[in-house]
């Protein structure tokens, strides 16, 4: 099956594929996934160190200002929306979930700033529990180039990869997508034509 020997390829060329936020707990990467939107994930590692160790708990957010929390994010764009998100999350945590991030998809989709994407990540890294497929636009991009959906809708892509591939491969598989999506296979300056897994699955490889 093509997509098993895409999955295969791309494990072994990253046996190491992860989460690239920096995070000790799942409120960290709840919080860190937020502020990824629209971001890179090298700018939100950058910021958080200083915002983590100011903030410790869902109850230290959910009680400063919002405004309080932006200067620790202002180098990540929309920040003062974000700052706005992480606050109004964190007071849900602290007035339903006793402080705690919670384990399930429906629960999670209540905390503002947090959509299916965010929700699956929690889940998948935080957890360990394969809700769905994170896609972001790397997965997009690479999905699509490999054949694996023709949709744009990132619900429908989702359902797609959700078809093709094992559950318990669910999370591993975003990252392998995204590790390759980074390192190969991008938007800008492409490296498909000189690589071995493109040269097999990629439509970018032939064009």
């Amino acid at each position: 099956m093509r997509a098993r020997k895409i999955l295969a390829a791309l494990e072994k060329r990253y046996p190491d594929a992860h989460c690239e936020l920096d995070y000790t707990n799942p409120l960290q990467l709840l919080i860190a996934t937020i502020l990824s939107a629209q971001a890179t994930d090298v700018g939100v590692n950058k910021a958080t160190p200083k915002l983590f160790a100011k903030f410790k708990t869902a109850a230290d957010f959910a009680n400063a200002d919002p405004k309080e929390i932006e200067p620790y994010i202002a180098s990540i764009g929309l920040f003062r929306n974000k700052a706005k998100s992480v606050h109004g999350a964190c007071q849900t945590l602290v007035e339903n979930f006793g402080g705690q991030v919670p384990r399930t998809m429906d629960e999670l989709l209540t905390l503002r700033g947090v959509a299916r994407k965010t929700a699956n990540v929690v889940l998948g890294n935080a957890f360990g529990i394969n809700e769905g497929v994170v896609v972001d636009t790397h997965v997009t991009r690479v999905a699509q180039r490999f054949g694996l959906t023709k949709h744009d809708d990132v619900r429908k892509i989702e359902r797609d990869l959700m078809a093709l591939f094992p559950r318990a491969k669910w999370c591993l598989l975003s990252h392998l997508l995204i590790f390759h999506g980074r390192r190969v296979c991008k938007a800008r300056g492409a490296l498909c034509s000189q690589d071995s897994i493109c040269q097999q699955f990629c439509s970018n490889a032939k064009n």
